[in-house]
């Protein structure tokens, strides 16, 4: 069950500068965070990032239900770059830390499975993370893309 904390205004702001230096969301990051300090092995990464995934789907589709779509689209990018970061912990032992090195490990999954799948609803995910910034796209291509990546989710789990 989700817990709210409060923390120090300074500490607060140290993470929100980093959250935008990363272009990420402030719940993204301190869920990354955690998990690379409080997990002792890649297996252990790997089922904190799957959980927050999931974590994050179930947030998208309540931050749509609610109309805010910007936010719902966010969480829907997060749930993509955190299963693709838990199957690179669980296959590789690897640490994904950037866009880059995302786009890179989602085309050579693509490549080893023959999955196109795999890489639309990946562009679909990052479409999400543009509209968290840009704020153009309907609530119906907002759902469209939390069922796809939805599907990702699932297939990057059975890999």
């Amino acid at each position: 069950m989700p817990r709210t904390i409060e923390l120090p205004e300074a500490l607060s702001g140290r993470l929100s500068s980093e959250a935008a230096r990363r272009g990420v969301d402030l719940e993204f990051l301190v869920l990354e965070l955690l998990a690379d300090v409080l997990c002792e092995d890649e297996r252990s990464k790997a089922e904190a990032y799957r959980s927050a995934a999931e974590h994050f789907l179930a947030r998208a589709s309540e931050e749509l239900s609610r109309g805010d779509l910007r936010q719902a689209s966010e969480k829907i990018w997060g749930a993509a770059a955190l299963a693709v970061k838990a199957l690179a912990y669980e296959r590789e032992g690897r640490r994904l830390t950037s866009h880059g090195e995302l786009w890179e490990y989602v085309n050579r999954l693509v490549a080893e499975t023959g999955d196109e799948e795999i890489g639309r609803a990946w562009r679909t995910a990052i479409s999400m993370h543009v509209n968290f910034y840009e704020g153009w796209a309907p609530a119906e291509e907002v759902k469209r893309a939390l069922d796809e990546v939805r599907g990702l989710v699932e297939r990057l789990r059975g890999l």
